[in-house]
């Protein structure tokens, strides 16, 4: 065992061939992403790295709803508000690039007073339904305008999440859903199966229905068995069926893709289109085995209702190979919210959290929060390291900064409501990211002293060829300390196994903080370069060497680099 331990590297990521999809971040593209979003973000894409981890081909999705009312609140604002069509939009947006603004910023303001404004004006409130049709029906000035309202939101988002590490393969549109006529396909073998049935008479008369015995639901949740209203309306929940169905490959259609994004290292974000003209030759997309999708606790009961109706209409998949990974709100602690330039009141500081609404703009925008984080981290990194060069200072901050967020968003259990502060996130102690790295940094500056000294671990090894001589060190009294740092070690796999088994990244974030905490008291427990006994030395190193590997490796699942130095 000890043999295999110190040869083995605890990494098992060989793609089997079985392909499944994580759909998360799906922001509604019509401002910049905020907190909240961060966590979806967070959650989905160390999940997509377990199940990497674990041998699964993973396709990462990211749902764009460009055509749904936020869209179209943002549209109002700018036609009705601000007076401007697509071309003065596309002069503002230069301007805002000249100045150093985002357009999503830009949005962010404009959809905060379209709701204070919708408040007072009715006539204006009622653009927004004619906006909406209009964007929905498409191939007009108006779903022009909003198109290009939600791509320039989309690039923003992208660049945002690209700042905490986070990828995608593709990025499905709401648009091609509604112009290809996924809905109606996936209406007509609902029909033919009987899984779905008109109402003639009650509160529901005139709608299509799922019907669940089981389910009947709140007041609440009674609409979100509605698939097609009594006016011919399809619901969100009626469209994530045929979405879902599409994710699973039991649609029977598919969508056209292009090119949308190109990363720094050449990999290709591709988003789909219903122009046949506009299509590129891409990977396939979606036929997952099983689909994950990361939405709020709030959709719970709605994604029940698209599970049991997938399942309904394919028994062959079932139940299991549709997965809501729900997750809760983020709050920001009084603390946080006034470093964040928010005006708190005597009472609100009282208050364990400040609640946040988009549609009042009261929010943290994700690269605001980023930003505070990287200076925070640069005055404690100017600090420890005065003679760094800038650009190294930088990018050590910034490496804490996601690491700490990342961190922080991941150690709590997906059904914990979160709530953030600045300096519980950058501590060097405790339960955080910080912490984790300093241990894997720590654990690195060995290695950096004994290539100094021209030392190999191959040189080390030679000294463990006697098993007799590896077993006396053991049966010492030092013995039980360097077991135990081995054994912990060596859990890598079964903790991220059992992360994916309960698709939950918490248990991966624990296993992460006590991996480090125990590397720490081995640490200082012993003198690892110090060491005079030759087999004794040698084991340390080759147990240390173990530890920082599964340390490293296990905040990569995380999301978290290790920076050079701390």
């Amino acid at each position: 065992f000890v043999q295999q331990s110190l040869s083995s590297d605890g990494d098992r990521s060989r793609p089997t061939g079985e392909k499944v999809c994580v759909e998360h971040t799906s922001v509604n593209p019509n401002k910049a992403a905020h907190i909240g979003h961060v966590r979806n973000s967070v959650l989905g894409d160390t999940f997509v790295r377990i199940l990497q981890h674990g041998g699964k081909l993973v396709e990462v999705q990211n749902y764009i709803d460009n055509t749904g009312v936020q869209v179209a609140d943002v549209v109002v604002g700018f036609i009705h508000l601000e007076e401007l069509d697509l071309e003065s939009i596309k002069s503002l947006d230069a301007e805002l690039a000249a100045k150093g603004t985002s357009f999503d910023y830009y949005c962010w303001d404009l959809y905060s007073r379209v709701g204070v404004a919708y408040q007072s004006d009715e006539e204006l409130k009622a653009r927004r339904a004619e906006v909406l049709h209009l964007i929905e029906e498409g191939g007009n000035s108006t779903a022009e305008l909003a198109d290009y309202v939600a791509t320039r939101n989309v690039q923003c988002i992208l660049k945002t999440m690209e700042r905490f590490s986070i990828r995608y393969d593709l990025l499905p549109r709401e648009s091609e859903i509604l112009h290809l006529k996924f809905w109606e396909k996936a209406f007509e073998q609902m029909k033919s199966m009987n899984v779905i049935h008109h109402e003639t008479e009650g509160k529901n008369a005139g709608c299509w229905v799922m019907p669940f015995a089981e389910h009947s639901g709140t007041e609440e949740h009674e609409s979100d068995k509605i698939l097609v209203r009594s006016n011919g309306t399809v619901t969100y929940t009626g469209k994530d069926i045929a979405y879902q169905m599409w994710k699973l490959g039991i649609l029977g259609m598919d969508f056209f893709y292009k090119p949308f994004h190109k990363y720094a290292d050449g990999k290709e974000v591709w988003i789909t289109t219903a122009d046949e003209r506009e299509a590129s030759q891409s990977p396939e997309f979606g036929n997952g085995s099983i689909v994950y999708n990361v939405i709020d606790t709030r959709q719970t009961y709605p994604q029940d209702i698209v599970k049991k109706g997938v399942s309904a209409i394919y028994p062959e998949k079932g139940e299991a190979a549709s997965v809501h990974l729900s997750y809760e709100m983020v709050a920001l602690s009084p603390a946080a919210a006034e470093e964040l330039g928010f005006v708190i009141s005597d009472e609100d500081r009282k208050r364990p959290f400040v609640e946040m609404s988009g549609r009042k703009g009261l929010g943290v925008k994700a690269d605001d929060l980023l930003n505070r984080l990287e200076e925070n981290a640069l005055k404690e990194v100017e600090a420890r390291h005065p003679e760094a060069p800038a650009a190294e200072k930088n990018l050590i901050a910034h490496q804490i900064a996601v690491g700490a967020l990342r961190y922080f968003l991941l150690k709590f259990t997906r059904t914990t409501v979160i709530v953030f502060d600045f300096k519980e996130a950058l501590s060097f102690e405790g339960e955080t990211g910080v912490f984790c790295q300093y241990s894997a940094v720590r654990a690195n500056s060995i290695f950096r002293k004994l290539a100094e000294n021209n030392e190999s671990l191959e040189d080390a090894r030679n000294f463990l060829a006697d098993p007799t001589k590896v077993s006396e060190v053991f049966a010492s009294e030092d013995g039980t300390g360097i077991w135990s740092m081995l054994l912990t070690a060596a859990r890598l796999d079964d903790a991220i196994a059992q992360a994916a088994a309960a698709t939950e990244p918490a248990i991966l974030a624990k296993y992460t903080f006590n991996l480090a905490k125990a590397f720490n008291l081995f640490y200082r427990n012993y003198k690892i370069i110090p060491e005079t006994d030759p087999v004794k030395r040698s084991l340390l190193v080759h147990v240390a060497d173990r530890a920082r590997s599964s340390l490293t490796k296990a905040l990569n699942t995380l999301g978290v680099e290790v920076p050079e130095r701390m």
